[in-house]
């Protein structure tokens, strides 16, 4: 009994049961579907439909523009003497970023692919704004090539891993951005600080002058100047005196009177 291939794939639209979901790795990508479309072989599940992905605008493409979307596009020269791909849509273009990576097998410690991430401009390629339209492009390579290979031989570039097949499988999502940039979260971080340096500057400071008196002064000195500590004391003190030999001097001339 033959093993019929499932397909999920509807007007470009991939339409799956309720309850699963599409989320491959870079090893299956490469190994269970690419590799498999270049040698005309039977996929595991018809879920990736054939599209040109430079032929429109990364929001144009079927699917649910919030969700990953999968393609396989065939590689379009972008000279007709040159190996150099076109990616240009209507719209803008694709600009690869960064270094390609490496995608080894897990069992057979091959280099079985390559991924290409790039990323949408609108414009032109001299006046381009950059999008938040991401793509990430899969390439089959020659698997003859190990990783423990690839520190023993340093002249190993890029171009020695040769691609096999012209199609490739593209990943294209939209990168989502937090509600405040990084700029305006440095922002506020910045004029806090100079806020509370200012309000350090400005706070007013106590000073404790009876607990610096007493730490100054020696103990035998300090009941004396105890009583000394504001001015109001002091002159408080200095009345209590007064009044104490004055009443004092009345009750010695009473004595004296008396007798």
């Amino acid at each position: 009994m033959e093993n019929k291939q499932l397909n999920f794939v509807k007007n470009g639209v991939i339409r799956l049961p309720p309850g699963f979901r599409f989320h491959p790795t870079d090893e299956e990508l490469v190994v269970q579907y690419l590799k498999r479309k270049v040698f005309a072989c039977p996929l595991p599940a018809s879920i990736i439909p054939e599209l040109n992905v430079c032929k429109q605008d990364p929001w144009n493409l079927p699917g649910d523009s919030e969700q990953e979307r999968y393609f396989f596009s065939m590689r379009e020269a972008k000279y007709p003497n040159g190996n150099r791909p076109n990616r240009a849509t209507g719209a803008g273009y694709w600009k690869a970023t960064g270094n390609d990576r490496k995608i080894v097998a897990f069992r057979s410690n091959q280099i079985v692919g390559m991924k290409k991430t790039l990323v949408f401009y609108r414009g032109k390629p001299s006046n381009g704004t950059r999008a938040d339209w991401i793509m990430h492009e899969y390439r089959l390579v020659d698997p003859g090539t190990t990783a423990s290979n690839i520190l023993q031989r340093k002249n190993l570039t890029q171009n020695s891993l040769l691609q096999i097949g012209d199609w490739v499988l593209c990943r294209i999502f939209l990168k989502k951005r937090n509600s405040k940039t990084d700029e305006e979260i440095s922002e506020p971080c910045k004029e806090n600080k100079v806020n509370s340096v200012m309000e350090m500057a400005i706070r007013p400071r106590f000073i404790d002058f009876m607990m610096q008196e007493k730490m100054n002064q020696s103990p035998c000195s300090s009941s004396c100047s105890s009583s000394a500590s504001s001015g109001i004391t002091e002159e408080v003190s200095s009345a209590n005196k007064e009044n104490s030999c004055s009443s004092s001097s009345s009750y010695r001339r009473d004595n004296s009177n008396q007798t």
